[in-house]
């Protein structure tokens, strides 16, 4: 195979096949460059701002800023073997001496790194993640809206059992989906940066300005961050993870979108498809085949984000100010995002073209209808009296599995049994006529559809 150089010669997926454009330029390493050059010059403004330095250190700075590279940052990391004073060198190399003693001044390296991730993990959240799962929460209400009254089995274990309304299960992740949303957006406003020197005392700001803790509140201020009332040489972990927890809470409800979905495609059940091009294949062997491949590489995507929530746990311990164990393992922390990110891309567009099967879910609910309806039938007779009604429904319902005679409902079989006459006298003919259509057991799932979806139209302005 000829060899090329391109996004292909990559080794993650994220840069290939999951790459997103708009993550990148937040969490890139090229992204990371001018975060942490933010909050250098969101510390030299501070230092103006205290008399230190002059309004032309900040404006040749910022000149300079932005003609720092990553290539060069890199470069000067290989030669000294550390992150941050390469990115002072580059940086100061690009202003005239005299200028180049206030950058990094009284600063520590995870001064400007904690900060910098804070900032580029608000912008993330802000511009890109919470958008977008707006954006699938819309599409969700509006299944939800469309499908209120299409009747659909409910099931649990895998098993029917009464039913429900399709855009009532809806519900169920727009009411989950919403709650993360409101969450991440409180989380990511807990994210805090830090400014306190190498073992969070100020001990180096105190020489350079009046009040360390001051300045560190001047400098957040500029960012958009705050900091917390302690840190050590690094922030407090526990917010980051705080979020980072959420956004694994969010993936797995998506990937449980995604695996319900896939199993309502299974041939036998037949009740939902993922609308698919007139050139995809399913399969290389087998032209036939219309696999759910959207959903399951969401679930599979939230494997891998999952899998990352352990290295976020581990790098919680950093041994008294701070060792360096979570260095390397810590930089792997956007790729729960980005995850995330495709994740939420993929199943937005497949919901959008989600056919339902109204006609097979309405046959799904007739194919045991007369032994979904136990459960009234066990609760009524409750109702009017019955000592062990639930009991007395079982052996019923063990009767029709072993009858050999056709037609038969459950009703049908309850009242040959001497035992039960004196309870299905009492019933009403309003009660009587759910064993006559199962549709009409659906409890207030309509109701409920109804005022789930514009709970949430209303808490968040959906547009739909």
């Amino acid at each position: 195979m000829t060899q090329r150089s391109g996004r292909f010669d990559a080794i993650s997926p994220l840069d290939y096949r999951y790459y997103d454009s708009e993550v990148a330029k937040r969490l890139s390493a090229e992204a990371f460059t001018g975060y942490l050059l933010r909050v250098e010059l969101a510390h030299l403004s501070a230092l103006c701002d205290a008399g230190v330095c002059t309004d032309e250190v900040c404006q040749a700075a910022l000149e300079a800023s932005q003609k720092v590279t990553t290539e060069a940052v890199y470069a000067e990391e290989d030669r000294i073997h550390h992150d941050i004073r390469a990115l002072v060198n580059v940086f100061t190399s690009l202003l005239p001496p005299d200028m180049r003693q206030y950058v990094h001044l009284g600063a520590t390296s995870y001064d400007i790194i904690d900060t910098a991730n804070a900032l580029r993990m608000t912008e993330v959240m802000d511009d890109v993640i919470i958008p977008r799962l707006i954006d699938l929460l819309e599409t969700l209400v509006a299944i939800a809206k469309n499908e209120a009254l299409t009747i659909q089995i409910g099931r649990t274990h895998g098993q029917h059992a009464v039913p429900v309304t399709f855009g009532f299960t809806v519900c169920g992740y727009i009411n989950r989906l919403g709650n993360s949303i409101n969450m991440l957006t409180t989380l990511t406003g807990q994210l805090v940066g830090k400014f306190s020197g190498a073992v969070g005392s100020y001990n180096a700001m105190q020489l350079v300005v009046d009040d360390g803790f001051a300045h560190e509140q001047v400098v957040m201020s500029a960012l958009g961050l705050s900091s917390d009332i302690h840190s050590t040489q690094i922030a407090p972990p526990e917010p980051m993870m705080r979020l980072m927890n959420e956004l694994a809470f969010t993936g797995g409800i998506l990937a449980n979108i995604a695996r319900d979905m896939r199993h309502l495609q299974r041939t036998e059940i037949n009740e939902v498809g993922e609308v698919q091009g007139r050139a995809d294949v399913g399969s290389s062997t087998m032209p036939h085949k219309k696999n759910p491949i959207t959903f399951e590489q969401i679930e599979s995507q939230w494997k891998v984000l999952v899998g990352r929530m352990v290295t976020v746990m581990l790098d919680q311990i950093s041994e008294h100010q701070r060792d360096l164990t979570g260095s390397a393992s810590g930089r792997t922390m956007v790729e729960i995002v980005a995850y995330l990110a495709n994740m939420i891309t993929r199943l937005n567009r497949a919901m959008r073209k989600l056919a339902v099967n109204r006609r097979q879910m309405s046959a799904n609910v007739s194919f045991m209808a007369d032994l979904t309806m136990a459960e009234p039938l066990y609760i009524l007779l409750a109702k009017y009296g019955h000592p062990d009604a639930h009991e007395a429904v079982r052996l019923v319902t063990n009767e029709m599995r072993r009858s050999l005679v056709p037609n038969e409902t459950l009703l049908m079989v309850a009242q040959k049994t001497t035992s039960l006459e004196p309870y299905l006298r009492q019933f009403q003919p309003a009660e009587l006529q759910l064993f006559d259509d199962p549709t009409h057991y659906l409890g207030q799932a309509v109701e409920r559809t109804r005022a789930i979806t514009e709970h949430w139209i209303a808490e968040l302005g959906l547009r739909v």
